[in-house]
């Protein structure tokens, strides 16, 4: 089954799924999920170069370290596993980390894709996701019904359950400690895009409701080597529904940064 749970490798403080060979890809899901979350880059990317996919702190395999309560702390422990350059690629909360790794250091990365970003937030936006992080106890696992609705629509998938699965068995406090920190962020700001000097890439799915099409394309005129991708039909879950045009546009994307 493409969603099967792999085995894992160390990847310093956090653990990770290693696959290939080559200059290095390093990927960053979002919260609730884990490093499966990949399964179709990974099978894709490592025929062509190394790509680690990382279990967030307290996501999958990895621990919760000490306190994380900013999106920079988690980039500063991601950053702390990574002593050459990298291409980074997130996606989600996934996409601010890599974009903040980029910013803030940018000698550890040749080139930053950031997938399903999110890009200055609408103060409705930003009360509804504040909303949905104060009302998580920490204790009990999160309600999936309400992401994987926003995420997948009202039909069944094998990608859907997939995210059912990790979202209800990844410890609560964790996820409380990420979607706090996701729904807090800033990041990127329209400053530090601008300092950004590698290259850049924005993709996300026309049917994407939060992370929208006019944020990507935002974030990719203000970095100045930016560049703005939108794949047709697809929303939040675009890496796992959408591989087949993904995964093409990550390995040219890819290509172009290590060449």
């Amino acid at each position: 089954m493409t969603w099967t749970i792999r085995p894992r490798s160390d990847f310093g403080a956090l653990s990770a799924i290693c696959q290939g060979s080559g200059p290095k890809l390093v990927l960053v899901h979002g919260v609730g999920l884990r490093a499966e979350a990949w399964n179709r880059q990974l099978d894709a990317l490592s025929e062509r170069f190394e790509v680690i996919a990382v279990d967030m702190p307290g996501h999958g395999e990895s621990p919760l370290p000490g306190p994380l309560s900013a999106i920079q702390d988690y980039t500063d422990l991601v950053a702390g596993q990574i002593p050459e350059p990298v291409m980074i690629v997130g996606h989600s909360m996934g996409a601010m980390i890599a974009l903040d790794l980029a910013i803030r250091y940018p000698s550890r990365v040749r080139g930053v894709a950031a997938l399903n970003a999110i890009y200055q937030r609408s103060p409705e936006a930003r009360d509804a996701v504040m909303t949905r992080a104060s009302s998580l106890d920490g204790r009990s696992p999160p309600d999936p019904s309400e992401p994987l609705l926003r995420w997948f629509g009202s039909g069944d998938s094998e990608e859907k359950s997939a995210c059912r699965d990790w979202l209800t068995s990844t410890d609560p406090a964790a996820y409380k400690r990420a979607y706090s920190a996701f729904a807090r962020s800033d990041v990127p700001s329209p400053n530090g895009l601008e300092a950004m000097k590698c290259p850049a890439l924005f993709m996300t799915g026309s049917r994407e409701p939060n992370s929208t099409a006019d944020m990507s394309r935002a974030m990719a005129a203000v970095a100045p080597n930016g560049k703005a991708v939108i794949v047709d039909e697809a929303a939040h879950m675009m890496p796992m529904t959408h591989a087949d045009k993904v995964n093409p546009i990550l390995l040219d994307f890819a290509l172009g940064v290590w060449k």
